[in-house]
């Protein structure tokens, strides 16, 4: 197995540089039906279908009612999922207040075994110039996986610990470092669960 990513040679009118700069961006397949994966599901444990769609009904309802209770809740190998939000930080009680609650989040928590099988799965990079022309291939074997917000790499975090999935992709160019969530914390917002 390997993650395709496509390098596209993209004009970037931002920042103090404006340019052609290759962008990676993933290339995403279409997202798996839930019938599909059921079936799957089922024919890797051995039992029906219509047990394994019970259970991942009953699992589902089980892991939203207990992560908006406040819990961090295992998905069987996968790792751990919460709800929090990002709020703004203020130094007087008083002034502590519900708008200070910018967005409601989820966050998850990857299992070491998640983060090293990614760890260890190829990357193949396919550059594409602005007229469509495929000009280089690349493949990647292994590497680190970040872990958290602050670009740290590791590959052996404690199960139940380590950073959050803010998804997305921002470009970076020389003058603009970008981040992983094209939003970023600009140190006015706490993450609090």
């Amino acid at each position: 197995m390997a993650i395709k990513i496509n390098a596209r040679e993209t004009e970037l009118k931002i920042g103090k540089k404006p340019g052609w700069y290759y962008v990676m961006t993933p290339e995403l397949y279409l997202a798996l039906n839930q019938k599909k994966v059921i079936r799957e599901a089922a024919l890797r444990s051995g039992v029906s279908q219509g047990v394994m769609q019970a259970c991942w009904d009953a699992a589902g309802e089980v892991i939203k009612a207990w992560a908006t209770e406040g819990h961090s809740v295992a998905l069987p190998g996968l790792g751990t999922m919460r709800f929090a939000v990002r709020s703004q930080a203020v130094a007087d009680v008083d002034k502590v207040k519900v708008d200070l609650i910018k967005s409601k989040r989820i966050v998850f928590t990857p299992s070491v075994d998640l983060k090293e099988e990614l760890a260890n799965t190829n990357i193949n990079i396919t550059c594409i110039d602005r007229n469509g022309n495929i000009v280089k291939r690349i493949t990647t074997e292994g590497g680190e996986v970040e872990d958290g917000e602050e670009g740290t790499s590791q590959g052996t975090t404690p199960q139940g610990e380590g950073g959050q999935n803010q998804g997305g992709t921002t470009p970076t160019t020389p003058d603009t470092p970008g981040d992983d969530n094209g939003g970023g914390n600009d140190g006015s917002t706490t993450d609090q669960n």
